[in-house]
């Protein structure tokens, strides 16, 4: 309390009533792929699909990352981390390739894949009679000079490779012959070749676990609190394409969900291989991908969508679209709503036509089926965790729980160093009470009236003596979640003409 020494009148604030709990996000999704150019682990914020290509480049033939990112954002997306692993096919340097000419005896190649027209020209070295080996390399963008190096082909500090490598912004240099020549004058246009496209070297499971205090990997996105769900489309594909062993795929998927669950606030959207059967998928499942957890959704089968590198139809992991499909029913209806019978655009086909009875075979394994309804699109048909648990049966609820406990986290961090006695707890139960009556009036929680949807206990009994001793402040909260209705049965009887039911 303020001290008063002199007569007046004098006015204070004062704190009254429940602190407000705002709601966090809860359609943030983190990809792990393959993309054409762009930092390597390092988690980028990226808000739309023109930004993605800006910073990781446009799709890559036979890598799925840029797909996935582009069906998330189709599909109602709007921000999302990007986490580029693996790397392309590289010079001893280990630049990137990128357009390319040939210019005498030397490779000019540019830095990055999406880069404007680059051409190169050889001129004549300044100054009186310059030496034979001395030349000017001019570098232009669109048809204007932006670098003038000027160089030797002898083993000098003004060789052309130690020269472009230092000093060059745009392109790389290296040698083709073990003495090349001056080229002659003229200049070049970087063109990009078939053996210039990006191409993933051999990887292992740890470039996707990555490391925590190098923020690699996996380790990477522990750093992003608002990160709520995880996908790495790359990683069946990967495989297919002998770029990653069987068994580190497993491995992979693991460590996709042991950090889920360590963060407790993200769910992982696993893939399934592609080309399998019902059949197939069920033995999988039960077999390598014996996974039990709440933390982790499954969707089938892969979806068929427009490729622009190949001008064709291809396949690729659900994943990404999936992700889309939550956001769009968080933002549409809100998290408490089951993110299934909802139409995936951007899909022309499923990899597998499935029928009523194969899915019968993979929704109660937690196989997340995505199906073709004749006059009603291609839908997301399941919404199911991998949990064994009933009480965590359900995608939506997992979700659910894991916004309404970032919220009170988040609102309720005053809390802390405060007066732990009887005005406290009651702040407490009044400003959980009152962010939970307002979920309540959204239709995210079961009941008639807030009494049957929730209860908050923060009192003499949750904080005895000892507790507060030891300086802690329990606070209970029960929820009743809705859950989806997912089997809807209509019983119909048949009955005698002209008989009446009124009341019965």
């Amino acid at each position: 309390m303020p001290t008063y020494l002199s007569p007046g009148v004098y006015v204070e604030e004062v704190e009254a009533g429940a602190r407000p709990i705002e709601g966090v996000g809860t359609a943030v999704a983190a990809f792990v792929g393959f993309a054409a150019r762009g930092p390597f682990n390092t988690p980028t914020l990226v808000s739309n699909w023109a930004q993605y290509t800006q910073v990781f480049g446009d799709f890559v033939e036979d890598c799925y990352l840029a797909q996935s990112v582009y069906g998330y954002f189709l599909n109602g997306g709007t921000n999302c981390y990007v986490v580029r692993i693996g790397g392309e096919r590289d010079d001893e340097a280990g630049e990137p390739t990128g357009p390319e000419a040939v210019l005498g005896g030397y490779r000019v190649r540019a830095k990055e894949l999406g880069a404007p027209e680059i051409t190169v020209e050889v001129a004549d070295a300044t100054g009186e009679n310059p030496p034979d080996d001395r030349f000017t390399l001019l570098v232009k963008q669109n048809g204007k000079v932006v670098e003038t190096h000027s160089v030797s082909t002898k083993r000098t500090k003004e060789n052309v490779v130690t020269v472009v490598r230092e000093k060059s912004n745009l392109i790389t240099a290296e040698e083709t012959s073990s003495a090349p020549a001056r080229p002659d004058r003229g200049a070049v246009t970087l063109r990009e070749t078939p053996a210039a496209a990006p191409t993933p070297r051999r990887i292992a499971a740890d470039d996707y676990v990555g490391d925590v205090a190098d923020r690699t990997g996996f380790g990477g996105l522990e750093a992003v609190e608002e990160i709520t769900a995880v996908a790495v489309p790359d990683l069946m594909g990967a495989h297919q394409r002998g770029l990653i062993p069987a068994e580190s795929v497993k491995a992979v998927q693991l460590a996709m969900i042991a950090h889920c669950e360590l963060m407790g606030n993200r769910v992982a959207i696993l893939d399934p291989p592609p080309g399998l059967s019902p059949q197939q998928v069920r033995d999988w499942r039960q077999g390598v991908a014996g996974y039990d957890s709440k933390y982790a959704a499954l969707y089938y089968p892969w979806i068929k969508v427009f490729d622009p590198v190949s001008d064709e139809h291809v396949f690729v992991p659900p994943s990404g679209h999936v992700a889309g499909v939550w956001a769009r029913t968080d933002g549409t209806r809100g998290v408490h709503k089951a993110p299934a019978n909802e139409v995936v655009r951007g899909a022309v086909a499923l990899e597998t036509q499935l029928t009523k009875a194969e899915q019968e075979l993979l929704n109660p394994i937690g196989v997340n089926c995505v199906r073709s309804f004749p006059g009603r699109g291609i839908r997301v048909w399941g919404a199911r965790t991998l949990s064994s648990d009933p009480a965590w049966r359900y995608l939506n609820v997992r979700r659910l729980f894991n916004y309404l406990e970032e919220s009170i986290l988040n609102g309720t961090q005053w809390v802390v160093f405060e007066p732990n006695d009887d005005a406290l707890w009651a702040r407490i139960r009044r400003t959980i009470s009152a962010f939970l009556v307002t979920e309540w009036r959204k239709g995210a929680l079961f009941g008639l009236t807030p009494d049957e949807a929730f209860y908050v206990k923060c009192d003499r009994e949750t904080n005895p003596a000892e507790s507060i001793d030891l300086g802690q402040v329990v606070c209970e909260v029960g929820v009743a979640p809705v859950k989806p209705a997912e089997f809807v049965v209509f019983r119909l009887a048949q009955i005698s003409g002209g008989t009446s039911l009124v009341n019965e």
